[in-house]
């Protein structure tokens, strides 16, 4: 069955371009021109990924990511004007999974959507033992949910966060660069881009963390990369 993808703008001719060309990649396509119809559609249907506009009218691509993002993990690529920086950390810093910036090549985005979707799919066979345990957190890789003692519901992580944890989940006590990170999660193509991997590493933080500026879970070392450090460990 083909996976579906949403694609939210208000532009028509951007509409038909990427309906057009993620059909010949033999995806299936629904459409919405602003954030409230992609809403609608999105809790009436099976979605896959979704990529959403910033400037819609009616409810506009940032509201729209943050909504969705309180029930729902779904891959999200936001479509953003070339070179603004501050709408693509701030879509990153919302939940969105990656960006594409306008005007864009039929060979980038399908390169993006690709990269996203791969990401999605969380391999859960990775390890023998269904739950990991590191300080106050769980993380139980049946169900794909991570967990901190005492609560009563999952932490709410996007499938990208959660790529990004289990790469520490898997290399306890190991430094792992940010090029390595950038590569093994997002893919080569992404290796000098670093700005997506801070952002998503902010974000873990923010919902692992008791303290965010003094984490235990996620630590950096200055100029090597980041670590989860070994459990006999005490570090901030």
């Amino acid at each position: 069955m083909a996976q579906r993808i949403l694609v939210v703008d208000d532009e028509v001719r951007y509409q038909r371009l990427l309906d057009a060309n993620l059909r010949t990649d033999g995806y299936d396509i629904v459409t919405a021109s602003n954030g409230l119809e992609a809403i609608e559609i999105f809790s009436s249907q099976p979605i896959d990924l979704i990529l959403l506009d910033v400037m819609m009218p009616e409810l506009d691509g940032f509201d729209t990511c943050q909504r969705i993002r309180e029930y729902s993990s779904v891959p999200i690529i936001m479509l953003t004007a070339k070179g603004d920086e501050k709408d693509r950390v701030r879509g990153l810093d919302l939940g969105a999974d990656d960006y594409l910036s306008k005007p864009f090549s039929a060979t980038e985005l399908l390169a993006r959507v690709r990269a996203v979707l791969r990401r999605a799919q969380v391999s859960t066979d990775i390890t023998q033992a269904r739950y990991f345990t590191h300080e106050d957190i769980r993380v139980d890789f049946a169900r794909a949910e991570v967990w901190r003692d005492n609560e009563s519901e999952p932490i709410p992580l996007s499938a990208t966060e959660y790529r990004v944890l289990l790469q520490f989940v898997h290399n306890v006590g190991k430094i792992i660069s940010a090029e390595e990170l950038l590569t093994s999660i997002w893919g080569p193509e992404y290796r000098d881009e670093k700005e997506i991997l801070w952002v998503s590493i902010a974000r873990l933080r923010q919902k692992l963390e008791k303290t965010p500026h003094s984490p235990v879970h996620i630590v950096t070392r200055t100029g090597l990369g980041y670590l989860m450090p070994p459990p006999e460990e005490d570090e901030n």
